[in-house]
């Protein structure tokens, strides 16, 4: 829904460099159409002169006396009998003047029609040289002006953009806020109040199973639910946003669940895999937006998590304001095209081999709430890697976050996360490593549940 279009970068600079060449040309064509001018002129008053002297020199015994009787003689007519008269040293009897008149100037004419043809000429070329210059100066200035209007364009786009993406998100806080009050997750009269968490569930269209597997274990569901949200500040919810086809038969699946148990917050984001990283900060955003909570989790909807430990673990660090909690790791960064996990950046990490920088697992972290705000606030400007537990972790490199690396986020399943409670070292989340969650966890997350979940009242003995 967010205006995508953009203005090349380089555009500006291109086009002014097209102007300046242009300007040049066109001072480089009015000088030469100038100095062409004056030659074509230079060249026809030579022809002339050679005419006349021609002409003085076959009828006179003097020819100029000087080149100030030439140009007196140009200027003041073309009068070759009456300069002949006033110059010449011969003096002539009627007849051969009058034959001098009409055999040897004759061309008198002629030259000073080509004479003044070639100053006409001549203005001529000027005139529209200075046309053509006056011409580019104004087109170059109107360049320059459209240039501006591109710039201006480009950065009223950027900041429309900006307007509609923060309208949305308001909007989606808005509409979840709604849920939230129908559901009983805020207290009349009190929609404002403080939570501890807010736990969000990754889900897809495809994992309706999942989330039964996960409403029928650690996800209390009904009245439980809303008394979790008002007596411990828990709130969860599964995460997803909408289909590529708006209204389509996936939606209204999502919208007949929701009617059903009312625990899902909608996004305003397209769902699909390599979208994961964007659906990621959208619900943190979305999630800061509209529940002021000490702590903001990510977790996925075939993970096994124990609410009580999970909030102990983060209430030791509720005093923090930039704390990222979650199983640190630093996997390698995969090059080879076709593999899980593919890196399409991995050049950006160095020569082959290298391993990405320390984050969270993706199964399950969280952040407090500046960070989540951070996101909020930057959420334009935050870049995508295709990995999301990659990305989360990029936009806290350079901040000064505390960097918290706790085992219990990330046990084993059975016999791993059992043999842990047994020993009072109970886990806040299992999953099988090699599955990047519970293996079929459709079956076995009752399974795990039963083995691995903490005592049925730890949650309403513990105190956050």
């Amino acid at each position: 829904m967010s205006v995508k279009g953009r203005v090349g970068v380089g555009g500006g600079v291109m086009g002014s460099r097209n102007a300046v060449v242009s300007r040049n040309l066109a001072l480089l064509l009015c000088f030469s159409s100038f100095f062409a001018g004056i030659i074509f002129t230079t060249r026809q008053i030579n022809v002339i002169r050679r005419e006349e002297l021609e002409c003085f020199r076959t009828n006179c015994a003097v020819p100029y006396s000087s080149a100030l009787d030439f140009w007196i003689s140009v200027f003041g007519g073309f009068d070759c009998f009456n300069v002949m008269k006033k110059s010449c040293t011969r003096i002539w009897t009627e007849p051969e003047r009058t034959n001098l008149e009409s055999e040897d100037c004759n061309q008198k004419p002629i030259s000073a029609m080509l004479l003044n043809y070639a100053i006409a000429i001549d203005l001529l070329v000027i005139v529209f040289a200075s046309i053509f210059c006056h011409y580019q100066k104004v087109k170059n200035h109107a360049s320059n002006n459209s240039l501006g209007q591109i710039s201006n364009t480009q950065y009223d786009i950027s900041a429309l953009d900006t307007k509609i993406s923060n309208i949305e998100m308001k909007l989606a806080a808005a509409k979840a806020k709604q849920q939230s009050l129908l559901s009983g997750d805020a207290a009349s009269g009190n929609a404002k109040r403080k939570y501890f968490m807010v736990i969000g569930i990754n889900t897809a269209f495809s994992s309706r199973k999942r989330r039964d597997s996960v409403r029928a274990t650690w996800m209390p569901q009904g009245e439980a639910r809303k008394k979790l949200v008002k007596e411990k500040g828990i709130v969860i919810r599964f995460v997803i946003g909408h289909s590529s086809t708006a209204g389509g038969i996936l939606d209204k699946a999502i919208e007949a669940e929701e009617m059903v148990h009312g625990d899902f917050l909608r996004l305003e984001h397209v769902e699909g895999y390599l979208e994961l990283s964007a659906k990621t900060k959208t619900y943190f955003s979305t999630a800061v937006a509209l529940w002021d909570a000490d702590f903001y989790i990510k977790v996925e909807d075939d993970v096994h998590v124990n609410l009580a430990t999970l909030g102990t673990i983060l209430a030791g660090h509720r005093k923090k304001h930039q704390v990222y909690v979650g199983c640190m790791k630093s996997g390698p960064v995969l090059s080879k095209r076709g593999v899980k996990y593919y890196e399409p950046e991995h050049w950006k990490f160095g020569v082959a081999g290298n391993k990405y920088f320390r984050h969270a697992t993706g199964q399950l972290y969280a952040i407090s709430k500046d960070l989540a705000t951070y996101i909020y606030e930057n959420q334009h400007i935050l870049h995508k890697y295709v990995n999301e537990d990659v990305s989360l972790g990029s936009w806290f490199i350079g901040l000064d976050v505390e960097h918290v690396d706790d085992k219990r986020i990330c046990c084993g399943t059975i016999p791993d996360c059992e043999w842990k409670a047994q020993h009072g070292s109970v886990c806040a989340a299992s999953f099988d490593w090699k599955c990047s969650g519970i293996c079929r966890s459709v079956e076995r997350m009752v399974e795990v549940h039963k083995t691995c979940g903490e005592d049925v009242n730890a949650l309403e003995h513990a105190s956050f």
